[in-house]
This record gives C-alpha cells, sequence and structure tokens, in this order.
C-alpha cells in the first residue's frame, strides 16, 4: 500500500506534464472515436446504397430476360388449351435451349413442385422437388410456386452453382403460366455483388484503422513535441533558477560582509578608540599616583567616562543587531526606540506614529517590518539629504502597514547606492507575502510595506495595552 502511494506522489514536472498531456490524448481519443464512427456510419450508408442499387439492377436484367423469353414462345402458349401437351413440349425445349453466359438458365416447375425444365441441372428433371431446402433451410421451390401463384416476384435464396456446385446466393425472378400450372422463371448468383461489398468494407475498416494509425502518429509527434518543450522549458527554468539562486546567495553573502564591515568599523572606530582612551587614562592615572600627582582624580574620572561611552556603544551595537526591545515590548516601542536613537545621531527631526493593536503581529511580521524602517533609515542617512523623517505604522482589516515618508531628494540619483536595501525589502515582503510601495520623486520618497492579515495574531481579549505595542 506505501509503495503504491509513493508511487502516486508525483514531482512538480511530472503534474505539469500530466497536465499537458492527459487533456490532449482525451480529446484525440474523442475525435479518433468520433471519426472512425462518422466513418463508418458513412461508409455503411455508402455501402448499402451500392449494394441496393447492384442488386436491382440484377433484378431488372432478370425480369427483362423473362420478359424476352415470355414474348418468344407467348404465341404458342396463347393460343395452346390447358392439356395441350405438343404446346407445353415446344415452349419446354424453347426454354431449355435459353442458357445465357455459364450459369443463366431457365427453369419450369408445376405447382406440385415437379421440374420440367432445368438445363444447367438436368439430374431434377421430372422429379418432385417440393420439399427442396437450401442450407439456411429455405424451402426453395415452395417459394418459386407461391410467388408464382401470387403472379410474380423475386425470391433470394442459396442454390448450386452448376460450375462449382457449391452454394451460393442467387435471386430469381419467377412469373406463372396459369392455364399451364407451370412456375417459370431466371436466376442470377450475387456473390460478385456480396464479395464487392465485402471488399469495399474491408477497404473502409482498412482506412478507419490507417485513419487510427495516422491519429495516434500525430498524437504521438504532439506528446513528444510536448516533453521536448517541456524539457527545455524545465532546462531553461532551472538555469534561471540556479543563476538567481547564486545572485541571491551573492548578494547574502556581500549583506554579511557589509554588516561584519559596518560591526568591525564601528567597533574599531568607536568602542576600540574609546578603550584606548581609557587605557592611556589609567595609565596617567597610574603614574600620578605614584609620584603623588593631585591631578590623578582628574585623569581617574575622565578615564572612567570614557568607560561609560564604551559601554553605551557596545548597548548601541548589539540594539542594532537584534534590538531586544523588539522581542520584549513588541514593534511600536521598537520602532520608537529605533528613532530616537536616529535622530540624536543624525540631527535629522523624525517622527513616529503609531495606533493600538496589542503587540499581535507575529514574530517574521516584526522583525520584516523593524529592518524595512532600519534599512529606510540607512538610506535617509547616507543618501536622501532630508531633514525631516516621518514613520507611521497602522494596523487595519487587511493587515498592518509601516509608512516611512522623507522630504529628501527621492531615489533619482541614488538608485544606484540604495538598490541593494530596495532588494532586501523586497524580499522580505515577499517571504511573508506582502507587498511593498516605493514612491520617489523630487521632494521625497515614501516606502510602505504591508503585511497580510494571517500575519496578525488573534486578539487575546485582554485589556489595551500601552500604545505603540504593536
Amino acid at each position: 500500500m506505501s509503495r503504491a502511494m509513493s508511487f502516486l506522489r508525483l514531482t512538480y514536472r511530472q503534474k505539469l506534464f500530466l497536465l499537458a498531456t492527459v487533456p490532449l490524448v482525451l480529446a484525440v481519443s474523442a475525435i479518433a472515436v468520433l471519426v472512425a464512427a462518422q466513418s463508418r456510419a458513412l461508409a455503411d450508408r455508402e455501402i448499402r446504397q451500392l449494394e441496393t442499387q447492384l442488386i436491382e439492377a440484377k433484378k431488372r436484367e432478370l425480369r427483362n430476360y423473362v420478359t424476352q423469353a415470355r414474348n418468344g414462345f407467348y404465341f404458342i402458349y396463347g393460343s395452346a388449351a390447358p392439356d395441350d401437351e405438343d404446346a407445353k413440349q415446344q415452349v419446354m425445349q424453347i426454354l431449355s435451349a435459353m442458357i445465357y453466359g455459364d450459369e443463366g438458365f431457365f427453369f419450369v416447375y408445376d405447382y406440385d413442385g415437379n421440374n420440367l425444365v432445368s438445363p444447367r441441372q438436368t439430374g431434377l428433371i421430372n422429379e418432385n422437388v417440393w420439399g427442396l431446402e437450401d442450407s439456411e433451410g429455405t424451402k426453395v421451390v415452395q417459394e418459386f410456386i407461391y410467388t408464382a401463384r401470387a403472379g410474380a416476384g423475386y425470391v433470394e435464396h442459396l442454390w448450386p452453382k452448376p460450375t462449382t456446385g457449391q452454394e451460393a446466393r442467387m435471386i430469381t425472378y419467377v412469373t406463372s403460366f396459369p392455364s399451364w400450372r407451370w412456375a417459370v422463371g431466371t436466376g442470377v448468383f450475387i456473390d460478385d455483388v456480396l464479395a464487392s461489398v465485402a471488399a469495399t468494407r474491408a477497404e473502409v475498416e482498412a482506412r478507419v484503422q490507417r485513419t487510427f494509425f495516422y491519429i495516434g502518429g500525430i498524437t504521438l509527434a504532439a506528446l513528444l513535441l510536448v516533453f521536448a518543450s517541456g524539457m527545455v522549458i524545465n532546462v531553461r527554468e532551472r538555469r534561471l533558477a540556479d543563476a538567481k539562486l547564486k545572485e541571491l546567495t551573492q548578494r547574502v553573502f556581500d549583506a554579511q560582509e557589509e554588516e561584519r564591515g559596518r560591526v568591525a568599523r564601528e567597533l574599531h572606530d568607536g568602542i576600540s578608540q574609546i578603550l584606548v582612551g581609557v587605557k592611556y587614562a589609567l595609565d596617567i592615572t597610574r603614574r600620578r599616583i605614584s609620584t603623588g600627582d593631585p591631578r590623578a582624580p582628574e585623569t581617574l574620572d575622565k578615564g572612567i567616562g570614557n568607560l561609560s561611552q564604551a559601554i553605551q556603544e557596545v548597548r548601541r551595537i548589539s540594539r542594532d543587531l537584534r534590538p531586544g526591545v523588539l522581542d520584549d515590548l513588541g514593534l511600536g516601542p521598537a520602532l520608537k526606540t529605533l528613532t530616537d536613537d536616529f535622530r540624536t545621531r543624525t540631527g535629522i527631526q523624525t517622527h513616529f506614529d503609531t495606533s493600538v493593536f496589542r503587540n499581535r503581529l507575529d514574530q517574521d511580521a516584526k522583525i520584516a517590518l523593524y529592518r524595512i524602517a532600519q534599512e529606510a533609515l540607512t538610506n535617509v542617512e547616507r543618501h536622501a539629504a532630508a531633514s525631516e523623517v516621518t514613520l507611521d505604522l497602522r494596523g487595519h482589516r487587511a493587515g498592518a502597514t509601516l509608512r516611512v515618508a522623507d522630504n529628501g531628494v527621492g531615489l533619482g540619483e541614488s538608485r544606484s547606492h540604495s538598490g541593494i536595501g530596495l532588494k532586501n525589502m523586497q524580499e522580505r515582503m515577499d517571504q511573508l507575502g506582502g507587498t511593498l510601495r516605493v514612491l520617489s520623486s523630487k521632494s521625497g520618497t515614501v516606502i510602505e510595506a504591508q503585511v497580510p492579515l494571517t500575519h496578525l495574531l488573534p486578539p487575546e481579549g485582554a485589556p489595551s495595552q500601552t500604545k505603540g505595542h504593536a
């Protein structure tokens, strides 16, 4: 069972191939069945019409034979009495001599079933064959006599061919000499007609089968084309995916190196310099204490001040890497702290506003919006030449939106510098299923990041928390 279930677990590429091929195969199969049915129906109608026409031609031919024979001896029959044996013998002699083709002949039976004329099968002459049947059970002689007594008509039956002795299908036209109580007629074998019809049917069936083969070949070619196209597209998409993955990996490495470089610069330019100053202050203090210099407390206080500054710098770097307030109090307080530090560090007027929605954003959304705000403020500091920045965080029915607006020069002159940052913002929103809008002009830039409602946690029903917790 597990093996069957694992077999049914198709890959994405196999599902796409099935999605492309199954409708094609079903459509082609339906078309093939419909074409075959229509072809057979049309051919069957045409064959029946052909068969009917050929048999009708045979019947007309038979009737003409009988009419000509009747006209040839009607002057004898018309003037003879019912018991005129001489006239009967003359007519029988005439009919016995009227043979045509390889198998055509005239026959005469009286109403009692006695054979009077049979030039091709003389063994029947003067025999009573009232009960003669063919292999299908048809009472042939009885049918002749019944048809003659009714006036005239056609009888279809099996009869031994004079040339081969084998039964074959025959159509016989029978007429009546009522005063002599005779059934007179002639027949023609229609096995050639039936063979022609059978050959035509076989040819039609062969054409239908060829059509099936053609359709199958076209379908196979189409499937191979679909498969080949799928392979080409798959290889192309895989190459594009590999290229994008390499590009993304390289950007990740670049971002990591950039972050490491930033931390290293801050450690070197900030903390390292401060600690060096602390070391010098301590050395000077030690020397002054050893010499009894009264200025020793002054240098010691300076070193302590530098050490406090180093501690604050370490806290700032740690907060930039991962602000603890984001985990402890939420996104609102974290952004408030970020804007306050930005204002203090850069001197740019920075305003932050938010609405109360009770720390309902999940962890991924909090981190993404915080990093977007951090990246946006970094771009403002480095490239925008702005004097004022506004951050706004709102929750609404569609989710939550962070809006960062500045009055700088826009992205026209700085797009090459901020491209990586904008791409990072876009990727963070893509991972959350959100949207990122960037509106830029010469009067400033607006960045709007919206996360969907799926990243808002359900309300806990607790009393409202402090404003700004998101």
